[in-house]
Order: structure tokens, then sequence, then C-alpha cells
């Protein structure tokens, strides 16, 4: 144990030192597909074009931007710059680029609409751009339904119906589980909007769970403990750890996977022709069918020792033609209102399932309920998400009941607010 804490305090120190001479540029970079290999190529050619500032890609597991990140930042250190989905949570430490870039102006026309995501509330910083918009969702393993003989739930089914469904094709066809969902307080969060769930109470604070949110718990809790939904996803991670289910529905075990659009690059490159596959968009619940809205964020750093290459690097990768780039290939909806606006991306797949996933993933986008819009710039958003994830994998474990689950998460809730002064 001493031996792997002092092996982790190392990489965590060689992770937080800032850049350490002039022009160099520090990136904590994390993949969920191919999107790191994407990230290189654009990286070098963009010191190719700006031979004085030297750019360093640490590509690292997700968890590093999850759990040690924070850390680092909270001690002033940390990279340059980061891709990072805590975006609001942890807004108090960006740059402000806006004294900064050539071009203030084109940063609010393209990127303006996302900025509250990740700016202070109150202020008009401009701290970086969204590298992808992305929704959750549902993925379906049509060979697994099609040699069952099941048909599949259709576009307004609801998470009963996909529950029946799934459950009737694992039994027949003797996969591990009929459904999963990532241990992710994000991912979560868009069935208990369907339920009806709101999380944001009187003067923009958290709201106790209301009934929504108890309603979609219990029934994910319950249908848990009956084999429907995977178990293991939930317990084999302790606190707020994510994990995803990924690897479970590339390996054939699962009928049913809600994650969202940001795996279908995953699914393209890993599933191959090993079995069809489809998106399914959200299933519904009595209030909505909707997804959470969100993405991830190439954000700078205000503890950078070099602001300057900073802000140059930044307005290189917030260019359109790099923007339609980086979406193209990496099979990521765009965040840049000129490149959405124009159209006409060529995403660069020859495989019509991800084509057909992502037009499904478009059309989902329009039933984006107004509340699931509204957490992404939500202050409070992520310390709901850990409050969630940590208590009901305790649920799932054994340790906690129900009802003290809900208390718990209020609980956990409220002193975070507490701690905030507010």
């Amino acid at each position: 144990m001493q031996t792997k804490s002092i092996i982790a305090g190392l990489a965590l120190a060689l992770l937080t030192s800032t850049a350490a001479s002039a022009g160099d540029v520090r990136v904590m970079w994390y993949s969920d597909g191919v999107e790191g290999e994407v990230m290189k190529d654009l990286v070098d050619r963009f010191m190719s074009e700006n031979p004085g500032i030297n750019v360093i890609l640490d590509n690292v597991a997700y968890s590093v931007i999850k759990e040690q990140l924070p850390v680092q930042l909270e001690a002033g250190n940390g990279p340059d710059v980061a891709r990072v989905t805590a975006i609001k949570d942890l807004a108090k430490h960006w740059l402000d680029l806006r004294p900064l870039v050539k071009d203030p102006a084109y940063w609010d026309e393209n990127f303006g609409d996302k900025a509250d995501w990740m700016r202070p509330d109150g202020s008009d910083q401009i701290s970086g751009f969204m590298t992808q918009l992305t929704l959750t969702g549902g993925f379906a393993n049509k060979t697994l339904f099609e040699q069952a003989g099941v048909e599949m739930p259709g576009p307004q089914a609801t998470w009963e119906e996909w529950a029946a469904a799934s459950k009737q094709v694992a039994d027949s066809q003797q996969v591990p589980f009929a459904m999963a969902i990532d241990r992710s307080g994000h991912r979560i969060t868009a069935p208990m909007l369907s339920y009806g769930v709101n999380y944001i109470g009187e003067g923009g604070k958290p709201a106790p769970l209301d009934q929504g949110a108890k309603d979609f718990l219990t029934q994910f809790v319950n249908w848990t403990e009956e084999g429907v939904f995977a178990k293991d996803v939930w317990v084999s991670a302790a606190g707020n750890t994510y994990r995803a289910a990924a690897e479970d529905f590339i390996n054939g075990q699962l009928a049913f996977y809600y994650s969202g659009s940001w795996q279908v690059a995953n699914l393209t490159t890993k599933i191959g022709n090993n079995f069809d596959w489809v998106a399914t968009g959200s299933p519904c619940g009595p209030a909505a069918c909707t997804g959470m809205p969100g993405g991830a964020a190439l954000v700078a750093v205000k503890y950078t020792k070099n602001p300057e290459e900073v802000a140059t690097f930044m307005d290189w990768m917030a260019r359109e033609e790099i923007v339609r780039e980086f979406s193209e290939r990496t099979l990521f909806l765009p965040a840049h209102k000129g490149v959405v606006e124009k159209g006409g991306l060529n995403f660069q797949t020859d495989n019509e399932q991800a084509k057909a996933a992502l037009g499904t993933f478009v059309e989902a986008s329009k039933a984006t309920s107004e509340t699931a819009l509204k957490l992404p710039a939500w202050r409070w958003a992520d310390t709901v998400y850990a409050a969630i994830v940590t208590r009901v994998g305790q649920t799932l474990a054994g340790e906690l009941s129900l009802e003290d689950t809900f208390a718990r998460i209020d609980a956990d809730i409220a002193q975070k607010v507490k701690d905030a002064g507010l």
C-alpha cells in the first residue's frame, strides 16, 4: 500500500507541474474514443506553424481529470490547458482569455451561447470552448434483439418498455445483463429528468430531492436488484468515481446501454463488424423523453506562467476550419456556431451505423427538456451529481436503504452549500 501511495504521489506531482519554461504549453487531455489521436495530429500541426511554442500533450485517464485535477487546481497548480467536463464547478480556476485572444468578438459570436457553462456567474469571461456538444442516449444491440426475435421498442418507448424488452433479449440470448447505465451523475440525471426531476430550487440553490428523483432512483435500484441493470458497473467503484459500461456493450454483454453521443466513435472503432447496433435516443418517462446535454471543454488554466502562448494555442484550436476538422474526424457534434450553421459536415467514417447514430442524436436533441438545458450552466450541478453517484452506489452495495440514500443525498448537497458560505 505504501509503495502504491508513493507511486501515485509521484504521478500526481508530475501532472501538477505547470509549464516549466517560456514557450511551453502543457495540455491535460483525456479521450473517450479516437480524439486523442486527432488531437496529437493537430498539436503537431500547430507547433509546425508556431515554432516558438512547445505544446506538451499529456494523455491521461478520465479519472485523473475528474479526481486529481481539482486537487491540483485548489493548490494553484495544474496544466496550462485542460479538457474537462466539470466545467462550471471549476470555473474559478479558468483563465480569462478575453484580453489575450486576437478577436474576442469571434469567440462571442461562435461560442457565446455556451460561454456561461464555463465561466463564473455574472462575468463575461472567455474561458475556452466546447470541444463538442454531447447528448445522453441509448444504444441497442440490434443483432441480439433479432436473434431473440424481440421487437425493438420504438422512438416514444418508455424506460419500462425498454427494460422489459431488454430483459427478454438477455434471457433468450443468455447475456449477463439486459441493460447498463454509466456510473455517472450526469448520465443518471437524464432518466430522472424524464421522470420530472428538478434540482434547481429557490434562489438557484439546490432543492431537496423531489418525487421525480425518488421515483426513478427507486425503480433503478429495484431493476438492478432484479438483474435487469448491470450491478457491477455501480458497485465496482467507490465514492463518485466514474465508470463507463462501454466495454460491456462492445463485448456483446448487454442488450441496451445508456451513455451518450461521445461513444459513437468508440463503438464504431471497437465493434467493427462484430454485430449491428443502433442509437435509440432517450427512453421516455412520465414527464419527458429527454437526454442530458453536456460536453467537454478545452479551457485555459489561470495558474499558467505563459498566458500569451496559451492564448495563441487556444485561438488556433478555436479556428472554424480546425473545429470542423476535429468534429469530422472524431464523429463529435460541433459547438461552433459557424460550423453548425454552414452544416455539411463530412464525418470521416464509412460506417453507416455511425452515421445513422449521429443522425439519431441530432434528432433527439430537439426533444431536450428546458430543465435539462439549464443544468450545464448551473453551479451546483456537479455537486448534485457527485452526491447521487456516491449514495446510490452505496445503496446498490447494500450499505444504505433507499430512504437513507435520499436523506444523505440531500444532506451531502446541503453541506456543500454551507461550506461555500451560502
